[in-house]
């Protein structure tokens, strides 16, 4: 049998802080939501559950400090019973460790829960409803103006047929001989002691002999439905809205659970987001750009704006167009429209348009390109140091 210092992987004069905060990390990493199917991850999982029931309590850790196993061992039978040192029997017992561990834990709601992690919304599902997720995409414009869709989604829903009780006889559930009705168990395992869920009724201490054929017995059906979602302007990629009440009704009945939509927004050809302001690049032509134009500029807010490009405008000069970006999805102000304006060469000339160019060059002075006069100064003093 493995160490438990080793299992959990402390020292063994870690703190009980220590020892919560490793087997904490440890069981987030193999919890059976994160790792589906894997009988390693299962096994893994129980172990470090056995480790931390041991190094947790101070009695037991002090005797295993001691003795080791067969200080537990001596211990178990000197209170009549049998230890057998081969950890949780099932997953049950370990979640049962977990939970006690991560209850009321701001980190155990953003890892299980909020979304941070799919799987732990569903857990949810023993006191009540289940969450459910959907995607859904949207276009660039979209995002920008808000945009109500529907959405088609199958989801649990109680049985009309029997309300939910899995029979519609007066006589069609029996009392769980396993639990007498209690709904859990006492179990003894070696040195440990422990009330489980009834794993033959699943805590509900009746077992059901004449199931409703409307939803043979399991309580709920699948209902296919329309859901009208109303995306805000604003909203961008990643986030996601909660529709509440429209998730899955648990096994057990209660309230539905909520509808998780994750939105993804489709990039556009010629803008680009940057939080709230939305980036165009504007080619202009080299004559534009020397002599100065007006460009009108499509909006996603207004019709049109009309924007004055100056004389002498410079390749890479961005101009800022107040209020025609993404409103702030939180109520704070609407972001604004960054143009850059990019000086286009001509790639192609006619024979004219080469002689002008060419006798405009032998016009050119220093008056004509400070920037570059300036820019040939300095580099020309830099290599002559």
């Amino acid at each position: 049998m493995a160490d438990y210092y080793d299992v959990l992987g402390v020292t063994r004069n870690a703190t009980q802080e220590e020892i919560k905060k490793a087997y904490r990390k440890k069981a987030l990493q193999y919890h059976p939501d994160r790792n589906p199917g894997n009988p390693d991850a299962e096994k893994q999982f129980k172990e470090i559950a056995e480790a931390y029931e041991v190094l947790s309590d101070q009695q037991k850790k002090e005797m295993y400090d001691r003795y080791g196993p067969e200080g537990l061992a001596g211990a178990a039978a000197g209170a009549g019973h049998a230890y057998t040192g081969h950890g949780f029997s099932s997953v049950e017992e370990a979640l049962r460790t977990f939970m006690g561990a991560f209850g009321g834990d701001s980190v155990f709601e953003s890892m299980f829960g909020g979304g941070g992690f799919g799987g732990g919304e569903e857990m949810r599902a023993a006191r009540g409803g289940i969450s459910k997720k959907a995607s859904l995409t949207i276009s660039f414009e979209e995002a920008v103006r808000g945009v109500e869709k529907e959405l088609a989604i199958t989801s649990y829903s109680i049985c009309p047929e029997c309300k939910g009780k899995k029979t519609t006889s007066a006589k069609g559930k029996k009392r769980c001989v396993r639990c007498n009705g209690a709904g859990q168990i006492f179990e003894q395992r070696g040195f440990f002691s422990m009330t489980m869920t009834c794993p033959t009724c699943q805590g509900e201490g009746e077992l059901v002999s004449d199931p409703c054929k409307g939803c043979d017995g399991e309580g709920r059906v699948k209902t296919k439905r329309h859901v009208n979602v109303k995306v805000p302007a604003g909203i961008d990629s990643g986030m996601r809205l909660r529709l509440s009440g429209y998730g899955d009704v648990g096994p057990d009945g209660g309230s539905p659970g909520d509808l998780y939509v994750y939105i993804t927004v489709e990039p556009h050809e010629f803008f680009e987001r940057q939080e709230n302001e939305i980036i165009l690049t504007l080619p202009v032509s080299f004559a534009e750009a020397a002599l100065g134009c007006k460009k009108e500029i499509p909006s996603f807010i207004s019709k049109a704006e009309r924007l004055t490009i100056p004389e002498g405008t410079q390749s890479g000069k961005v101009f800022r167009v107040r209020g025609e970006g993404f409103p702030d999805i939180h109520g704070g102000a609407r972001g604004d429209m960054l143009v850059q304006v990019v000086v286009e060469t001509p790639a192609k000339l006619s024979a004219r348009q080469t002689e002008l160019l060419r006798e405009f060059a032998t016009l050119e002075d220093g008056s004509n390109f400070p920037h570059r006069k300036t820019f040939l100064d300095k580099l020309k003093s830099f290599f002559s140091k």
